[in-house]
């Protein structure tokens, strides 16, 4: 009864993180809707798109701290409450400018959530199950996205994008009422002290960023996690257009499936007999050597397929390190919350870089940075790792 009541939080907490990554989803994948909705937005337009990422990477490990502080739980319902209300204002035709100040404020709602909801999957799940529910974790964006593109094509071709808005709106806010009856209100909320009445001090901001990037458990997810999201979506945007036309339809649509897909198969499976960051290295590897073939077969899909497949290894593997890593509440919302930085990060400078990249050397200098991203990345975590067993 006990486990089937804490499987049931996890699938809320999972579908938290889904209506999150929507916040990310119901735009990128309708830029030609917005160029109608405001015509002379120009490269604002981008801006729209990156300022939940550029939130991220400055407040990420901050609201990770801020979790240890107020309560999982109650940061999770009010970035639930915030995403509820940004998304049914913007179903009105708002002004670019009033538009532009909403996705601020829709940037906070997103990392409340994914640094919320996974600490609160972790402390959720069984020591038997944790892996599982983690690597289910890694997959909420990319389920998001298939989700939008199956449903929300269909749903802003015949009533708009205003529609879409309503809809995801309207499900946030469904999901606060779920997740007051389902999550219990006890979880990582240390008990207030003098330092914590000054929290929003630059003082403490500073602290809590040394505490975290210096520590080799705290730290080591996030590490990693920023090579590989330079990477990740700035392929996604770069390869359909080295495929050959026949096969661009279908491999876009399969290269996030086959993550996801990947990372609930394989991952799982090695995740019950290795270690979290063994796997991320597998992972890592086998992104190198499905990008060194690309040298000599870039324009071939199963290989695009297979790399993206090696990146669901990287994505379950390094949520599971969270809770493997860190024992403590308060840590393991600090390591979602550098995660939440790095990633946001990466995300917001790998596809200027790799494509400014690409345009100026060719296919040759961009699977070159790559494949120095992952090297680099199995480095750092071999250095964390010595680092570790130096500290226990």
């Amino acid at each position: 009864m006990h486990q089937t009541i804490c499987s049931i939080r996890v699938i809320v907490l999972w579908a938290a993180g889904l209506g999150a990554a929507v916040q990310f989803s119901k735009l990128s994948l309708f830029l030609p809707e917005l160029e109608l909705l405001y015509p002379n937005a120009g490269i604002t337009l981008g801006l729209l798109v990156s300022i939940i990422s550029l939130n991220g990477a400055l407040f990420g490990l901050i609201a990770g701290a801020l979790a240890a502080r107020v309560g999982l739980r109650q940061l999770l319902i009010f970035g639930l409450v915030l995403g509820a209300t940004v998304s049914l204002v913007q179903s009105y035709q708002l002004s670019l400018q009033v538009f532009l100040l909403s996705r601020v404020l829709e940037g906070m709602s997103h990392l409340a959530i994914v640094v919320s909801a996974p600490t609160l999957i972790a402390l959720n799940s069984s020591d038997r199950y944790r892996s599982v529910a983690m690597t289910l974790w890694g997959t909420f964006f990319g389920v998001a996205f298939a989700m939008t593109g199956w449903f929300g094509l269909t749903l802003v071709e015949s009533r708009g994008l205003s529609t879409l808005f309503l809809v995801h709106g309207s499900i946030m806010g469904s999901l606060v009422l779920i997740v007051v009856y389902a999550i219990p209100d006890n979880l990582l909320a240390t008990p207030s002290t003098e330092n914590d009445r000054h929290f929003l001090l630059p003082t403490n901001f500073i602290a809590s960023h040394k505490r975290a990037w210096t520590s080799p458990f705290i730290a080591a997810p996030a590490a990693g996690w920023l090579f590989y999201t330079i990477t990740f979506v700035a392929l996604l945007t770069i390869l359909p257009g080295m495929m050959e036309p026949e096969d661009r339809a279908f491999t876009v649509a399969a290269l996030p499936l086959a993550s996801i897909l990947s990372s609930l198969t394989i991952g799982i499976l090695l995740l019950r007999y290795m270690t979290a960051i063994s796997v991320l290295v597998i992972g890592f590897s086998a992104a190198i050597l499905c990008a060194v073939s690309l040298f000599w077969f870039p324009s071939e899909p199963r290989l695009y397929i297979a790399l993206f497949s090696a990146f669901g290894l990287v994505q379950g593997a390094s949520f599971a390190s969270i809770p493997q890593l860190n024992e403590k509440g308060t840590d393991q919302a600090l390591a979602n919350g550098a995660l939440a930085q790095a990633g946001n990060l990466g995300n917001l400078c790998g596809t200027p870089i790799l494509l400014g990249i690409f345009l100026v050397g060719g296919v040759s200098a961009m699977i070159t940075v790559v494949v120095m991203c992952y090297v680099f990345a199995i480095n750092v975590h071999s250095v964390l790792a010595k680092r570790r067993e130096t500290t226990v």
